[in-house]
């Protein structure tokens, strides 16, 4: 799992705000924003593309991983 110290200095690469853990998930915390970038393997998959994917998805309705 991510450390704590880890989780403080990530950002999305996107729009550079911080981002949040929500299962295994990296969620972007500016609204207007909104990626949610997937955590495989304890690696956190920080790429636009990835975040593109899950952007109109609910948090709620993430898929597991």
């Amino acid at each position: 799992m991510l450390s704590e110290e880890f989780l403080a200095i990530l950002a999305c690469p996107f729009c550079k705000a911080k981002v949040e853990l929500v299962g295994k998930w990296l969620v972007c915390k500016n609204p207007e924003c909104a990626r949610k970038y997937p955590i495989r393997n304890d690696i956190p998959v920080m790429l636009i593309e990835e975040g593109d994917k899950y952007r109109e998805t609910p948090v709620s309705e993430l898929p597991e991983l």
